[in-house]
């Protein structure tokens, strides 16, 4: 005869946990909406300026190798005197016979005064200064014709001008075929330069030929800046010896840069404030967490009585730990999975319309899931401790 076994205490299985757990939530909605919506806030926040980061970080490393790293400029400084340095008229000559150097050119400062018409006084120009340029300057440059067309052999011995995109806008040009004045000349405007990523300054010029240039603006043949393209791997080389070439008796004088290092920077000042916004994000997250704690808080005070009738129908500590716990969870989880979408979202909608790819990084995500269950388990503990220590017979005479 088989003898009857013990008694022993039921347990709850996982499916029974998150039924129980949702009970709670689904009796007070308003509660749970407003404070699921705090950690909604904070893990939005997060994903949306990794997501936004790593966008506009991609669009710049796009950029950077659509106008290239390899563009060094050389562009004539003061010497110990005070003087502005003089650059040879072979300078780009010679900076051709560097080994590694695929091209070369340069630009170099005019004497003129530009004005949209012979009716506007001389001493009141609109801001727009004038350079002479080489033929091959736009493929060195990177730089494209947004209307009209570039100097060429011809053009650049005649009184023509291609202007930069705002040097343009601030003449009231808006097509070429019109003229301006340059001091007394009058000169037809044959094109219209887009923007210039890597060299702006060149935006706000207006651009002739160097014999143009010696023959009606008292020109001296002698560049102020010279652009030259090298390969990738011999930037460095070249840069240490560019000075030197272009102005062998005095190469202190001579400033070299690399305009796609102001690029870089932004790159580098985004990371900063990317960093910053994340704290930001993360004081929203803890003040969402705040609020689940409360909320749970609260929730334990009121519902004492109910915890004291499963205490008294045989429910143990760690089973009422475990309710509170999991509704903790599944607060914090549902503002969490609302948060990464909204997140998600905000990222594609924006970076669609700055003209990004939208990236947003899975980590990300999975980061801001996981942070979202430590928040509920943090803040469902203390409580479920609490409610776990109420002695039965009290809690069912609570009122």
């Amino acid at each position: 005869m088989r003898t009857a076994d013990p008694l022993r205490p039921a347990r709850l299985t996982p499916g029974d946990v998150l039924r129980t757990g949702a009970v709670g939530l689904r009796a007070r909605r308003a509660r749970v909406v407003l404070s699921a919506l705090g950690i909604a806030l904070g893990i939005a926040t997060m994903v949306t300026v990794v997501g936004l980061s790593e966008s506009s970080r991609a669009d710049l490393m796009a950029r950077l190798d659509r106008l290239g790293t390899n563009l060094l400029t050389a562009e004539a400084g003061e010497d110990v005197h005070g003087n502005r340095a003089v650059l040879s008229r072979n300078a780009v000559a010679m900076v051709e016979r560097i080994g590694p150097v695929l091209h070369a050119t340069a630009t170099a400062e005019v004497d003129a005064r530009i004005r949209r018409s012979d009716l506007v006084p001389v001493e009141r120009t609109a801001g727009v200064t004038a350079q002479a340029a080489r033929t091959d300057l736009l493929a060195a440059l990177g730089a494209e014709v947004e209307r009209g067309v570039w100097l060429d052999r011809a053009r650049e011995r005649l009184p023509t001008t291609v202007l930069g995109s705002v040097a343009a806008k601030r003449l009231g040009v808006v097509r070429p075929g019109e003229t301006i004045m340059m001091n007394e000349v009058r000169v037809v405007v044959v094109g219209i330069l887009r923007p210039v990523e890597l060299v702006p300054t060149v935006d706000r010029v207006a651009l002739v030929g160097f014999p143009a240039a010696e023959r009606h603006f008292g020109f001296d043949g002698h560049p102020t800046t010279v652009f030259e393209r090298s390969t990738d791997a011999s930037v460095a080389e070249v840069r240490a010896v560019l000075a030197r070439t272009v102005n062998p008796g005095d190469p202190a004088a001579v400033k070299v840069s690399r305009p796609s290092d102001a690029l870089a920077a932004k790159a580098a000042a985004d990371e900063g404030l990317t960093a910053l916004m994340l704290a930001l994000g993360a004081v929203a997250l803890l003040v969402g967490g705040v609020g689940v704690a409360n909320t749970m808080v609260i929730s334990v005070l009121e519902r004492r009585q109910e915890i004291g009738l499963r205490r008294a129908l045989g429910a143990t500590r760690g089973a009422i730990r475990l309710q509170f716990v999991t509704e903790a969870l599944l607060l914090s989880a549902c503002g969490g999975v609302a948060g990464a979408l909204l997140g998600a979202v905000t990222t594609y909608g924006f970076a669609r319309a700055q003209g990004w790819s939208a990236v947003v990084p899975p980590w990300s995500l999975a980061g801001g899931l996981v942070a979202t269950l430590l928040i509920g388990v943090v803040a469902g503990l203390y409580p479920a401790v609490r409610a776990a220590r109420l002695h039965p017979a009290l809690a069912l005479n609570a009122v």
